[in-house]
């Protein structure tokens, strides 16, 4: 059975001389994998629409395994994405990070709508850091995590100062930073964005300016919550972690 779709390429394997396994990620059937014979081929109707970050519509023979690719058409082919080495780190972990905590088949039109917006503002320019933090923050519901970040995960207290506490899963008030002598003193503004990047609707992102050190706070309690809790460990993210530190030392 012929069936259309909406997708992103989330990623590519080879196969054999001249095909590809190109993995989408839909917005009617979530993630599928798909054959796409000959897509090496440079003169290929099905090479341009199979590369990596590619957003159009697609077309492929449906089955119980891989289904077969039999047309596509580009919406956007993300070209900032592509020539900018920085933007293919951030855009690589993103697609990286959907593939590892999706499952096949398993349709899911706002996480669809929620890459493919990160990837939009990404090719338009937008904060790459921020936009990778809020992409982070979004994905932990999908991997059945939830961060206590709108009050005190010890004793429930909305007021007072809070670091953020790995042990305690999310914010701990001033009252019980005792509990926790490893806890991140981070800034009131890091709290107040950890909670944003949590709750915003991405459509309705402005120009978010945020300080080089709140940027940093931001990256070490992400990075650490996920450490402990999400049980990946991706060569897209140390790779990014790298690039980064290379181009704080530009």
């Amino acid at each position: 059975m012929l069936q259309k779709c909406e997708g992103i390429v989330i990623r590519t394997t080879d196969y054999g001389e001249t095909n590809k396994i190109v993995t989408l990620y839909t917005r009617e059937f979530g993630k599928v994998g798909v054959m796409a014979r000959g897509a090496k081929k440079p003169n290929s109707r099905l090479a341009a629409v199979t590369q990596l970050f590619t957003y159009g519509q697609y077309l492929f023979h449906a089955s119980t395994g891989l289904g077969g690719l039999q047309q596509g058409e580009m919406i956007s082919s993300m070209r900032a994405i592509r020539e900018d080495i920085f933007l293919t780190a951030h855009a690589s972990y993103i697609l990286d990070l959907t593939d590892k905590v999706t499952e096949d088949r398993k349709s899911n039109p706002f996480l669809f709508e929620l890459l493919l917006q990160t990837l939009n503002y990404m090719n338009e320019g937008y904060d790459l850091e921020i936009l990778t933090n809020i992409y982070e923050m979004k994905m932990l519901n999908v991997q059945g995590l939830y961060p206590v970040l709108d009050r005190c995960a010890n004793c429930g207290s909305t007021e007072g100062e809070f670091h953020f506490s790995i042990k305690e899963g999310g914010l701990i008030c001033h009252r019980c930073f005792e509990r926790d002598p490893y806890r991140f003193k981070i800034a009131t503004g890091t709290v107040r964005l950890l909670r944003l990047f949590y709750l915003l609707d991405l459509n309705r992102l402005g120009n978010i300016s945020v300080k080089p050190e709140t940027k940093a706070e931001l990256k070490k309690v992400i990075s650490a919550y996920y450490d402990e809790y999400s049980g990946l460990y991706l060569k897209t993210r140390k790779f990014l972690d790298q690039m980064d530190s290379f181009r704080d030392r530009l």
